[in-house]
This record gives structure tokens, sequence and C-alpha cells, in this order.
């Protein structure tokens, strides 16, 4: 589960159904993470650009170009949605240095981790251990745990089997992967909803791999995942820059639900 987290463009549209409409996010303030150029857990975020004129999708003077890529992938636009991004911390640097404890819910020690580690999977909510083990997060305001500096909270974890969820659980209970799982508000984009994303299409892993068709899967949320807001699970903070340097956070993304092109990620 993502603990905490997470030019625009404004787009408005008519008839979206349960689905809402507009891009509100744009007024509103950034969280204080989420202001600067990096947030040394992995999560790269870039300070908002100004604004650009809003445009209507589908009206006289909108790009054909536009309209005919919408075409082509098929599905309804949703909307223009903040993004950001999250990775997967790795204890293998902790070699001596300070380490303190990581609980477990029943206030048992998974392990003792480098203080840089428990700082930031505090906020990511996955990571490995040193041991090659994983854990994620199992619940807030444990009293055994200590405090994540980003957040003021007390987070507890869960060992989980590596070969079953090398990169962590998500708030579904399900693996989540990368350049595939985004954590979302689900009051606005529900658990299991496949996403379009047309303006991350062709993005690749840093450690080389397929490149994305753009095909995503709410597979997680965070508490700073609020509203028109997905957050990109990457894997690793090295795919984190690649991608932030081609999308930069908080840009804004254009979020298609229904298209055919994803098919192949229903009923995952």
């Amino acid at each position: 589960m993502r603990v905490a987290i997470a030019g625009i463009v404004a787009v408005t549209l008519a008839g979206c159904g349960g689905w809402g409409a507009g891009s509100s996010w744009v007024n509103e303030p950034l969280a204080p993470e989420e202001r600067g150029q990096g947030s040394g857990g992995g999560t790269s975020r870039s300070p908002r650009p100004p604004p650009v004129r809003a445009r209507t999708l589908g009206a006289a003077g909108t790009h054909q170009g536009e309209r005919d890529r919408l075409g082509e992938g098929g599905g309804r636009l949703v909307g223009t949605f903040r993004n950001t991004y999250y990775d997967f911390p790795r204890d293998a640097a902790a070699k001596g240095g300070p380490t303190v404890p990581l609980m477990s819910a029943s206030c048992t020690e998974i392990a003792k981790v480098s203080r840089a580690f428990h700082d930031a999977v505090c906020v990511q909510g996955s990571g490995s251990l040193a041991s090659g083990g994983t854990v994620s997060f199992a619940k807030r305001d444990c009293p055994c745990a200590e405090v994540c500096p980003r957040t003021g909270q007390r987070i507890c974890f869960e060992a989980l089997d590596r070969g079953l969820f090398p990169y962590g659980r998500g708030a579904a209970g399900k693996p989540i992967a990368p350049l595939r799982t985004v954590a979302a508000d689900t009051n606005v984009l529900p658990m299991g909803t496949v996403l379009w994303v047309p303006e991350l299409e062709g993005i690749a892993s840093a450690n080389g791999g397929d490149a994305s068709d753009g095909c995503f899967v709410v597979e997680d949320r965070g508490l700073r995942v609020q509203g028109e807001h997905i957050d990109v699970f990457t894997g690793d903070p090295a795919t984190t820059a690649v991608v932030n340097a081609r999308v930069p956070s908080n840009t804004g993304v254009r979020v298609i639900v229904d298209s055919p092109r994803c098919a192949r990620l229903r009923g995952l």
C-alpha cells in the first residue's frame, strides 16, 4: 500500500457519467513534500509549472492530432489528472551504518534496517530488505514503530514471500508491478480500474525490458493521493528519473477508461 504521497492542461468534459469532469487539481496547493525537485525516498516531483490555456476536447479548435489519437485508442476520457511517481526502496546499503528496527503489527522486530531505508519505505509502502525479503505496509499508528520523518506516522510492516510479492503488495492485497500499477483515490477511480495514459506510452524501465503501452491498473491507494491524481509505480529510483524526465510530475496526464488497447489487463 502506498502510505503517503502523492505545462498543466485543464480539460473540461461533458457527459462523463459518474466519472466526474474537469481538472480541479490545477487549483489545489501542492503538499509540502511535492514542492521541490525530489523527496529523498525515490519519488521525484517537480515544481508545478505555470498553467496553460484550458481547452475543451472535441470543440472547434481542438488539435486534430489529439482527437485522432484518442480515437485510435478508444475509450472514454475521464480528465487530466495530477501525475506523481513512487518506487521500491532497497536496503542494500546498510553496511555497518546506524540502524533502526522495522516492526511488525504485533510489535515484533522484522529486521534492523538503515535509517535511510526506513525513512523511504515508511513513505513508499513496500521495500526490499538487505536479506532479500520483501516488506509491505501493515498498519499505521503503531506505538512500537519509529516515527516516519516525512509524515510523522509510526508505520508497522508485514514480511512477505518475495516470490509472490517481488515488489510488495498494494492496497488491494495483490502484488504490484512496475509501470503497471497506479495508486489512485478509489472514490474517483475504483480499485481494479484499467486506465490508458497516452503520455506514458513508450516509456521503458531504466533496466531494460519492453516499453509500456500506456496501460495501467488501479491496484493501490495513498494517504495523499486524492481527487484527480494518479501515482504511478515505477519499481526503482532510476526508472522514476527516466519517467520524470519525460513526463515531469504534476504536469498533468490524460486518464482514459474502457480503451480496447488495454483489454489484456482487465480481470487482474
